[in-house]
């Protein structure tokens, strides 16, 4: 199978159910007779743009990257237990270990009125072009989560 055609594949077991773990994907591709080894199925999904999300039992799974009318992906709202806002920076709250992870998701959805991200464990600083920019963004989130 080529990898356009096993992507694809990985984009249907994503949408049929919540998958956890890279070893559960292995085991399913398994199942429908294709075997990857770990290094290509971790190409895979970072190539597909798979998120990790949190269920309401605070489960992680794979998810699809979604498109809305938000400059946040749902991923970046489902990490963010608080928001505040400083002039023209946000101060995001997450669980203990999290922090880095959402600023990946923040950096790689590459909004261009975000300037940078600096991550601690457990507190996110996002920095944005100006304070119209960042209160807009606090409003946005604020009410998302």
């Amino acid at each position: 199978m080529n990898k356009i055609n096993r992507q694809n594949l990985i984009k249907r077991l994503i949408q049929s159910g919540q998958i956890g773990t890279q070893e559960e994907i292995k085991h399913h591709l398994h199942e429908e007779g294709i075997d990857v080894t770990q290094a290509t199925l971790s190409r895979d999904l970072r190539e597909i743009g798979l998120l990790k999300l949190r269920n309401a039992e605070g489960k992680l799974y794979y998810s699809l990257a979604e498109t809305s009318n938000s400059k946040f992906s749902s991923a970046v709202v489902s990490y963010i237990l608080k928001v505040a806002r400083a002039g023209f920076m946000l101060v995001l709250h997450t669980n203990l270990g999290e922090a880095d992870v959402l600023a990946n998701v923040i950096d790689s959805d590459a909004i261009p009125e975000i300037l940078g991200t600096i991550a601690g464990a457990d507190t996110l600083l996002v920095i944005c072009k100006d304070e119209e920019t960042a209160r807009k963004f606090e409003q946005e989130l604020s009410a998302a989560i």
